[in-house]
Parts: C-alpha cells; sequence; structure tokens
C-alpha cells in the first residue's frame, strides 16, 4: 500500500514537470520577468521624468538662463570634461604600458599600487592640494622664507585656477584608464608581437600601430567613463570655484528653490550624458579585434637598463607621491594635530554621529541595491535561457543608466517624482497609519535619499551579481527544476549561494560609492542629518583643514577596500 502512495507521488511529480517543460509561458518564468521589469522601471522613472522635460520646455526659462550663466557654464562643464580626458588617456594608457610591457625595478609593487588614488575623492585631495600650494599655504610659505621673496615678487602656479582644476581631478580619474588599459595590454598575445617583429617593428612602433589600436574598445571606456566623472563632480568644482552644469543643478536647487529650474537644466545634462555613452560606442569603432590565442602566453617584457630602468621607478613614484601618499601623508599629520587639540570632544561627538549616519545610509542602499539586482539578474538569466534575448538584453542595458548620470540630476529627478506622491501619502499616512508628523514621508527622508543611492549605483551591484550568475553552469539549475522547483526556490538555493561573492564585491562597492556622494546627499537628506562626506565638504569649505582631515581620513580608509580587492584579483593573474 505503502509502495503504491509513494508511485502515485512520483507519477505526479513526472507528470508536473512534463507539464512545466511543455508549457511555453510557465508561471514561475513570467514572474522572472514581470518582477525585473517593474524593478528596473521603478529605478529608470527619476531618468525618464527628467527625459520628458525636453517636450515642455519652458521657453522663459532658457532664455533667461542663456542671458545669465548658462552659456559660461557650458564652456566650463566642456573645458573640464576634455582637460580630464586627455590628462586621464594619456597618463592611465602610458604607465598601464609601461608596467605591462618593461621590466625595471619595483615594476611588480607599482603594477597594483598604481590603483591607490581609486580612494580618494577628488573633493579631499582638491581641498588638501588648494591647502598646501594656495598663497598662504605650506609650501609658497616656505618658497618665499627661501628666497626672501614678497608678494607680487615671484611667480607661482595658481593652484585654484582651471588648470589645478583639471589635474586635481587627473589625479584620482586616471585609474579608470589604467585599469583598462592594462587588461587590454594583457590579452595582447605573445604572437602579436612576434609577428610586428618579423615585420620589422620595434617595441615602440608595435604599440602604436598594433597594441594600441586592438586596445581602442577599453581604453575609450575607461577615457568616458573619466570624462563623465568629471561632468558629474560637484564637490571639487565647487570648492574651486569653477561653475559647471552638475555644479548649478545643486545650486540652483539650495539657494532659489526652482525645483522645475533645476529639473530642466538636469534634463540638459541628462542628454550630455548620453552624447558620451554615444562618443564612448563610436571611439569603439565597427571593427572587432579578436585575440588569437589571447589565453596562451603573454608577451615576454622588454628589460630596462641604465637611466631607463630609474627613470621608469622614478615616474611611478612621483605619480603615486602626487596621487596619493602626498595627500594621505597630509591627512594623517592634519588629524594627529586635531586630536590632540583641546577640544577633542567636541569632535568625537560629531565623528560618531556622522559615522552612524553614513554607515546607515551606505548600509541600507548597498544591501537593497544588490538584492534588487539579484532580481534582476535573475530574471535576465531566466529569459535568457528560454529564447528571448530582447528582454534582457533591454533590462540589462537600462539598469546602468544611472551610474552615467550625475548625481544632482538623480537627486532632481527623484524631487520630480516624490513631489507629486508627498500630499496623497502623507494624509494616507496619517489617517490610516496614525502618522502624527507634519513632515512629509517622503522629501526630505532617508527613504528618499536611499532611493536615489539605488538609483544611481545600481549598476554597480547588478555588474557584480550578473558576472557571477553568468559562472553558475546550467546544469544545476535544469536539474532544479527537473525535480519539480519553482523560480523562487532555484534562485535561493542554486544561485544565491553560489553568487555570494559578487554579491558581497558589489555591496562593498555601492556602500563605498555611497559613502562618497556628495551632490544627492546634499539635495535630499532629512534636516540635521549629515554625513562624512558633507561634513568633510563643509569644513574644508570654511578652510578648517584639520577639522576636516579627520573625516576625510575616514573616507579614505574605507576607499581602500574595494582597491585592495582589485589588487588581489591583480595577484591572480600569473605570468606565463
Amino acid at each position: 500500500m505503502a509502495n503504491s502512495v509513494i508511485q502515485q507521488r512520483r507519477s505526479a511529480i513526472r507528470t508536473d514537470t512534463l507539464q512545466r517543460q511543455l508549457t511555453g509561458w510557465q508561471r514561475p518564468e513570467w514572474l522572472a520577468l514581470v518582477l525585473p521589469m517593474l524593478i528596473t522601471g521603478v529605478i529608470l522613472i527619476p531618468i525618464g521624468l527628467l527625459a520628458l522635460e525636453i517636450f515642455t520646455p519652458t521657453v522663459e526659462l532658457w532664455e533667461r538662463m542663456w542671458n545669465t550663466f548658462l552659456p559660461r557654464v557650458l564652456w566650463n562643464t566642456v573645458r573640464l570634461v576634455v582637460g580630464v580626458g586627455i590628462g586621464t588617456f594619456l597618463i592611465g594608457t602610458m604607465f598601464a604600458w609601461l608596467v605591462t610591457a618593461f621590466e625595471f625595478p619595483g615594476r611588480r609593487w607599482f603594477d597594483h599600487m598604481l590603483l591607490l588614488p581609486l580612494a580618494i575623492p577628488g573633493f579631499i585631495i582638491g581641498f588638501i592640494y588648494v591647502a598646501a600650494f594656495e598663497f598662504a599655504g605650506p609650501v609658497q610659505t616656505a618658497f618665499r622664507d627661501t628666497f626672501g621673496l614678497g608678494r607680487g615678487e615671484y611667480w607661482f602656479p595658481d593652484i585654484t585656477a582651471p588648470g589645478g582644476l583639471i589635474f586635481v581631478l587627473t589625479l584620482v580619474l586616471y585609474p579608470y584608464v589604467y585599469i583598462l588599459a592594462r587588461a587590454a595590454f594583457r590579452e595582447q598575445a605573445a604572437s602579436t608581437f612576434e609577428a610586428a617583429q618579423v615585420m620589422g617593428y620595434s617595441r615602440m612602433q608595435s604599440f602604436f600601430k598594433l597594441v594600441l589600436p586592438m586596445a581602442r574598445p577599453q581604453i575609450a571606456a575607461g577615457t568616458i567613463l573619466a570624462m563623465m566623472e568629471a561632468m558629474t563632480d560637484y564637490g571639487t568644482v565647487s570648492f574651486f570655484g569653477y561653475p559647471t552644469l552638475s555644479e548649478r543643478v545643486v545650486v540652483i536647487w539650495n539657494t532659489e528653490y526652482d525645483l522645475s529650474k533645476a529639473a530642466e537644466l538636469s534634463m540638459l545634462m541628462v542628454f550630455v550624458a548620453l552624447g558620451m555613452i554615444i562618443l564612448e560606442r563610436s571611439l569603439r569603432g565597427r571593427a572587432k579585434y579578436y585575440q588569437q590565442g589571447g589565453r596562451g602566453r603573454r608577451p615576454r617584457r622588454t628589460v630596462l637598463s641604465g637611466w631607463k630602468k630609474w627613470g621608469a621607478t622614478f615616474a611611478c613614484v612621483a605619480l603615486l607621491v602626487t596621487a596619493f601618499f602626498f595627500p594621505a601623508t597630509q591627512l594623517v599629520a592634519w588629524a594627529a594635530a586635531e586630536i590632540q587639540n583641546p577640544t577633542v570632544g567636541l569632535w568625537q561627538e560629531t565623528f560618531t554621529e556622522y559615522t552612524v549616519n553614513s554607515v546607515v545610509l551606505s548600509g541600507s542602499a548597498a544591501v537593497i541595491a544588490t538584492i534588487l539586482a539579484l532580481l534582476i539578474a535573475y530574471g535576465v538569466r531566466a529569459t535568457s535561457s528560454h529564447g528571448s534575448r530582447f528582454i534582457p538584453r533591454t533590462l540589462s542595458r537600462l539598469v546602468t543608466l544611472g551610474y552615467a548620470m550625475p548625481g544632482a540630476v538623480i537627486a532632481a529627478g527623484v524631487l520630480v517624482f516624490v513631489n507629486p506622491l508627498d500630499g496623497p501619502v502623507t494624509d494616507f499616512a496619517a489617517n490610516n497609519l496614525g502618522w502624527a508628523s507634519p513632515a512629509y514621508v517622503l522629501t526630505g527622508t532617508i527613504t528618499a535619499l536611499v532611493y536615489a543611492y539605488i538609483v544611481r549605483f545600481m549598476s554597480v551591484g547588478f555588474n557584480s551579481v550578473e558576472s557571477s550568475m553568468d559562472k553558475v553552469t546550467p546544469n544545476m539549475e535544469g536539474a532544479a527544476r527537473t525535480m519539480g522547483a519553482g523560480s523562487w526556490r532555484v534562485l535561493t538555493r542554486i544561485h544565491m549561494p553560489l553568487v555570494g561573492t559578487g554579491m558581497a564585491a558589489g555591496a562593498i562597492l555601492i556602500f563605498v560609492d555611497v559613502m562618497k556622494e556628495l551632490p544627492a546627499t546634499l539635495l535630499l537628506r532629512p534636516f540635521g542629518m549629515d554625513t562624512l562626506a558633507l561634513w568633510t565638504y563643509f569644513l574644508s569649505s570654511e578652510a578648517w583643514w584639520e577639522a576636516a582631515s579627520i573625516p576625510a581620513l575616514t573616507i579614505v580608509i574605507v576607499g581602500l577596500i574595494p582597491v585592495f580587492i582589485l589588487m588581489r584579483v591583480g595577484d591572480n593573474e600569473v605570468d606565463a
């Protein structure tokens, strides 16, 4: 009797499984498709609302902006973006080629340590260089004392000039190009250089005629990414008194409280960002570059000798000192002086409060964005495996748009979205949930701020989770479905344990990015709630360098976490 019941249950399971396999549109797969689409739609709402502003422009407003500040701001933005693009391209490509193609003292260390400037946000290194090289700073003071000069009796580069701003942003953004260029150069097979030698090319001729053109897609991607980061920067340009589109959006909202004006200017930035994405695609070109034997032996490095090897070492040391060790040492010195200050108890109390705020915001955004990224990545994988490639391809591209937009633009889009909802939502909360606060439920709350973070940095978590999920063999998922497991069970029992590393990496990256985020936090934070980034920005704006060093140093230490992860990844790449 028992055997008969067991056989009936097994037969029912096989029948149910067969029905699942024969059904073209299954309920679990429908859920796997609809849920990612809903999440993606919610993420894109702020950007979409700003894009719709192009169909209802306020002519008088644009005329007024054009007659006052817009031409200057546009020119400043273009000059900054182009300057940073040229600087990061030259430095990132040159040093990537140096550590990849040549052998010199310290090369293996420099190969990883050149990533360190990624840990320092632009507004932090900006105020350090201004404090050090301004007229009253220690560098010019020592220069005047040494040569007995007074004001107006000598020339010294103005660090606050546009060239100084481009220099500072180039120092912190060149690793974007360096990482991708180094990876591209490493993929070059040794046979490529052997063929070049047969053709009579020297090492440098091979670089310009073969290596550089083949690495063009990666270098273009890194350069455009650095340019977009420069365009979206607020803290550094504001500190240098250099108005750009991103800076104007924040100023308009903070000073004029004119949401429509900020939204329409943000709309302009949306199309500028999209234009830069299209530029990156065009720079890649239509040609596709394939590495023949790219998994085989790598090119043999040329061993430098004489002054060349020491020149290469000196160049790497000079770049590292300028971009990382000098700013980090200055922060440590200021922090040590501030800790010895008699009012040490004041900054300790403030430091604890702002650190808790930063951790809560960063942690909340990291956890929520990673979970949503997992659901989207799983939906992309599920629909791809059933032959529907247009939908997953579209989702994977749309979800990355937020990272291409400035924080100020995302904040303006969130305000445009939540403002009309605040009245009805607040009334509903008051009437049905006992909400007694006179404040709104959405505007000026952590909810809106975390939502902006998710829209801005979802791409980071999605890319990390998707790359890990692609490594999960389909056989495991197929075996689970054969046993009758649905989408939710496959996700929680198969995929989540296997993509845990990718989820953790994505969460860490989002946490660090949110910790450094400035414009979105400045526009959307609840009243009286400041973070380490805002604390650093406010103190440095008042030239309180030593007080600003403690939160700045904390941000740098946290920023070193993903850099060390990248170094570990680099350590796993063994030369043949």
